[in-house]
């Protein structure tokens, strides 16, 4: 039994090394995504919403994302690996609760955006996603202060939730 075991990690560990001697290697999408000499065009996304900065709020926090994440290359459009474009298709919130008095009590405010990463050396797109979308509730009430800060709480938690997404596919494809 043991005998067998020996065999077949002898076998995997020569079949490893004979790929390595062809000038094959196993590389994880890590090491590129912490390589210093990385350059990412992250510019703020289009925005087609109603919230003005939305476009700029996200990139922003996906730039802050990779960063938090590991990314170790810099951002900028000159000398671009990578060019990152998205866009803020909408903002919605829809009604979620409401009081005896049919106003509403809560919200939910939902995000969707559209990306696609390309990788300008070679021109190929890597990664290209439509509606991608995130959620998150509010409350509301008769001050309308107090609605409207609970409504941009839950767009920065929309974003962040977001940039967390498209960062973790990021480190995956790099």
């Amino acid at each position: 039994m043991a005998r067998g075991i020996a065999h077949r990690v002898l076998v995997a560990l020569a079949l490893l090394s004979a790929v390595a001697g062809c000038g094959y290697r196993l590389e994880s999408g890590t090491e590129r995504f912490a390589d210093p000499s990385v350059r990412m065009d992250v510019s703020p996304f289009t925005n087609r919403s109603t919230t003005p900065d939305a476009g700029a709020v996200v990139a922003a926090r996906l730039r802050d994302e990779l960063r938090r994440s590991g990314f170790r290359g810099s951002f900028g459009n000159v000398g671009a690996n990578y060019l990152i474009e998205g866009m803020v298709r909408e903002i919605r919130s829809d009604l979620f609760s409401q009081g005896a008095d049919r106003f509403a009590l809560e919200n939910r405010l939902t995000l969707v955006v559209d990306i696609r990463v390309v990788e300008v050396v070679r021109g190929g797109v890597l990664w290209k996603e439509t509606g991608l979308s995130e959620t998150a509730s509010f409350y509301s009430g008769a001050d309308a202060q107090y609605t409207e800060a609970n409504r941009r709480a839950a767009f920065e938690e929309v974003a962040r939730r977001m940039a967390v997404r498209l960062s973790q596919t990021l480190r995956v494809l790099l």
